[in-house]
């Protein structure tokens, strides 16, 4: 090693004690320090010409960047659906660094194995049939962007025209949804289909929920030869799941694709079985789930799960002579986006394995339990209004004509405060703010100091 960087180099006896020391000072700190730090500012500084050593990065973090990072890993962070990463998914993610896998493809170590392995877990943790073939990505975003590119590669091959190849220049493909989370209409625009371009579905009164008679309209109305669904497992701020047996009956009438994003609403299914508000999920072409989000593990993991891995092979493979040195059919950086892969489906397979399907389902109820507690104070409550019921995790509500505060106004001094994190969304054209319960942190007292400040900030 050049005697440049030996200079600045730490033993691991130095990292590991410097990492313990971390650990405990951030786990002793999550019920007292700010939850969000809204004014967080990071003192500009030109790059040294000279190595500063562990010693400056390790200071500088502890006296300017650990205090103003969020606490969204303890249990009063309710803002989006955001998970906290249990301990044996966090031991995990530190092997996952220290081993330093890319996941590109098999041939050099287990790494795929586990990867192969962890998706069949899910698909069994779901009770999805044997079918479903999948890859580990960034996130949501990324697999709903896997699953409109796919789509449109089986819309194509439908046409005559592989896609992947040509482009969409002659592509005929239409697009259904009624309300898709902004990350797939954010994946629409990636895959070349267009944010704006799809078809509105009606929506059941009061809900988010698609409409199923309009939807049947419009697939009779609509001669293209790529129609393409995207439905809801649930949605984002009413969590309102759409009938998807019966939305899955009308693709395969019409010959369209169906893409059911169910990143955090899937995990529904543990608690009511495949018979409950997922039925018909397992009817999907592709499914989108997030695994940072209510599985716990770090960021970032989401799972895109399909029953056509040829098409999504087709759809994400180029072939090159330096990437030929693996015997597997379906390497996995020719069924995502990135040909350079973390590992990280390792904590996720430790998840699976650690807590299994009963000790991630009652983590799962005790969330729905702690957001049922809320609602039903809000709802007793004369300050504030919960705007629809809470039937899984997130409680939707807003302030009463009787609060001190208009709904953004409450929102934003709840946040201020530090002392939980929520975040906003808008019902039937209204502000409200969104309260998502999903990490495995939160306690009864959490709920109980929430409720204290929403108390406070209504008087």
């Amino acid at each position: 090693m050049h005697s440049l960087l030996s200079q600045s180099l730490p033993t691991y006896t130095q990292l590991l004690a410097a990492l313990e020391q971390a650990c405990n000072e951030f786990r002793d700190s999550l019920d007292t320090r700010r939850v969000s730090n809204p004014n967080a500012c990071l003192e500009a500084r030109a790059l040294g010409d000279q190595p500063a050593g562990f010693e400056a990065f390790s200071q500088i973090f502890n006296d300017e960047i650990a205090p103003q990072l969020s606490a969204s890993n303890g249990g009063r962070y309710w803002g989006f659906v955001t998970g906290g990463a249990n301990p044996v998914a966090t031991y995990a993610d530190w092997l996952v660094t220290l081993y330093n896998q890319n996941v590109s493809k098999g041939g050099d170590s287990v790494a795929s194995q586990v990867e192969r392995q962890a998706i069949k877990w899910l698909t069994e943790l779901f009770e999805l049939p044997a079918v479903f073939e999948g890859v580990m990505t960034t996130g949501a975003t990324a697999a709903n962007v896997l699953g409109a590119m796919t789509a449109r590669q089986e819309a194509g091959l439908r046409q005559g025209i592989d896609v992947a190849k040509v482009g969409c220049k002659d592509l005929d493909c239409t697009v259904f949804a009624a309300t898709p989370h902004a990350s797939m209409v954010k994946a629409l625009g990636l895959a070349g289909l267009g944010q704006e371009s799809w078809v509105q579905i009606a929506r059941e009164p009061g809900t988010e929920a698609m409409e199923i008679d309009d939807l049947a309209r419009k697939l009779s109305e609509c001669d293209s030869p790529g129609k393409i669904v995207i439905a809801s497992a649930a949605t984002v701020t009413g969590t309102d799941y759409d009938d998807l047996t019966r939305v899955a009956q009308l693709c395969r009438r019409h010959k369209a694709w169906l893409h059911v994003d169910g990143a955090f609403g899937i995990f529904e299914r543990l608690l009511s079985g495949p018979n409950g508000k997922t039925q018909g999920i397992e009817l999907a072409d592709s499914i989108t789930l997030d695994c940072h989000k209510w599985l716990n593990v770090p960021y970032d993991c989401g799972v895109f799960l399909t029953r056509h891995p040829h098409t999504l092979f087709a759809t994400c493979n180029v072939d090159a002579p330096y990437l030929a040195n693996s015997e597997e059919a379906f390497p996995f950086m020719s069924l995502g986006i990135e040909n350079s892969r973390r590992f990280r489906a390792l904590p996720v397979w430790a998840t699976l394995l650690a807590y299994g399907k009963q000790g991630i389902k009652a983590q799962i109820q005790r969330n729905v339990t702690q957001a049922a507690t809320l609602a039903n104070w809000i709802d007793a409550s004369s300050e504030y209004e919960l705007v629809k019921p809470c039937e899984l995790n997130v409680v939707v509500f807003s302030a009463s004509a009787a609060n001190t505060y208009d709904t953004e106004a409450l929102l934003a001094q709840l946040n201020k405060a530090g002392q939980v994190f929520m975040t906003p969304g808008r019902w039937l054209g209204s502000p409200v703010i969104r309260c998502a319960f999903s990490n495995w942190r939160t306690e009864q007292r959490d709920v109980e100091l929430a409720i204290a400040e929403l108390s406070r900030l209504a008087n």
